[in-house]
């Protein structure tokens, strides 16, 4: 479980999970104070690591030379939908075979079949 506190400070939220605490809050042209990433930004953090993470542990299961992972995600609205861009970028002596294999794992990763597959909110009201 995952909980954010925002008092009267705009839009300045404490995020703790299992122990740590981060900070979210909007852009200053947004009314925030820029005090940490932004919501969106949160997500596309979750996509990018999750990715990452999923690659590394194929990899090293597998044995395969991965030196190192870059995840770069961003993502735009367009027509109604909500379209990311993620760019994986591994680094190592690995073939085009094994490389081909990392970019289908990619789309395993378990934030990645999160976003893409049928989704339900229930939000209730806690005393």
């Amino acid at each position: 479980m995952v909980s954010a506190t925002l008092g009267r400070e705009h839009y300045r939220t404490e995020l703790t999970a299992t122990g740590h605490t981060l900070l979210a809050d909007e852009p200053e042209e947004l009314g925030g104070q820029h005090a940490g990433p932004s919501p969106g930004q949160f997500l596309m953090m979750s996509l990018a690591s999750c990715t990452a993470i999923t690659l590394r542990m194929y990899a090293d299961r597998k044995q395969w030379p991965l030196e190192q992972v870059h995840v770069e995600v961003d993502f735009r609205k367009e027509d109604g939908k909500t379209i990311f861009e993620r760019e994986v970028q591994l680094n190592g002596a690995l073939d085009e075979e094994q490389r081909q294999r990392l970019m289908q794992i990619a789309n395993a990763c378990p934030i990645h079949k999160l976003l893409t597959g049928p989704m339900e909110i229930n939000t209730s009201l806690k005393s």
